[in-house]
């Protein structure tokens, strides 16, 4: 019986441990998002004529050059909907014919937290669109962060991590390329659309990253499900 409360009281300390390091990462992340959205709120002056400038150079160079069409195709297949309809198949895919069930669990839920905040923290600072000149689409909703950026940056990085243990040397570096490639694409379209203010795409990338790292020091780590082969953490 002492052996055996000795291994929970370890398995407990364990857990624990982990879920204070994902804590403290996702404070590490969230701090700068707080701050640029802070400065936003308060309108801090510099910031928000730096943004605009970018947006309306951003904005007339797609109109300059009809990128209007293109950048709204981009637009509407990176929706979340979208990209998490794609990465809820991967991670079935990943459950049943894997059999990595920890892995899927973590990262499905990890994609629906991460969606969830995404769209509390738009009410919080209220950040209107930019408000841009010539044929191109107004997004509605709030501005701040960017929902299409924090979500393809958090869908791309879980995928990554969820299928780790199935792809060769060759396959992950091709993975982590596109988990960086693609996201810089959406956040770009996001600005150069005019639905995005050059910060809002910024802290959706940092919110994205924060949520996928924090969650995975906290509730995977270094131990990985022992249902994964393979190496259990991307190095």
């Amino acid at each position: 019986m002492t052996t055996r409360w000795a291994g929970v009281t370890a398995v407990v300390r364990t857990r624990s441990w982990r879920l204070l390091r994902g804590v403290l990462a996702m404070l590490v992340f969230a701090l700068p998002v707080v701050l640029l959205g802070l400065a936003v709120r308060q309108q801090f002056d510099p910031l928000i004529r730096a943004d605009d400038a970018l947006s309306r150079a951003a904005t007339g160079f797609t109109v300059r050059h009809g990128l209007v069409p293109t950048l709204t195709v981009i637009q509407t297949v990176s929706l979340p909907i979208f990209v998490y309809l794609v990465a809820t198949g991967v991670v079935v895919w990943v459950w049943r014919s894997k059999r990595l069930k920890g892995r899927a669990l973590w990262a499905f839920v990890t994609m629906m937290v991460g969606w969830a905040i995404g769209g509390i923290s738009k009410p919080i600072t209220q950040r209107a669109r930019p408000v841009v000149d010539g044929p191109v689409p107004h997004a509605e909703g709030y501005s701040f962060p960017s929902g299409h950026t924090l979500n393809i940056t958090l869908a791309a990085g879980v995928m990554v991590f969820l299928l780790w243990p199935l792809l060769s040397a060759a396959q992950r570096r091709v993975a982590v390329v596109l988990a960086i490639v693609v996201p810089v694409i959406v956040g770009m379209d996001r600005l150069f659309i005019g639905a995005h203010f050059p910060t809002d795409i910024l802290a959706g990338h940092i919110l994205g990253l924060g949520i996928m790292f924090a969650s995975w020091i906290g509730f995977i780590g270094k131990t990985a499900s022992t249902s994964s082969p393979g190496p259990s953490h991307p190095a």
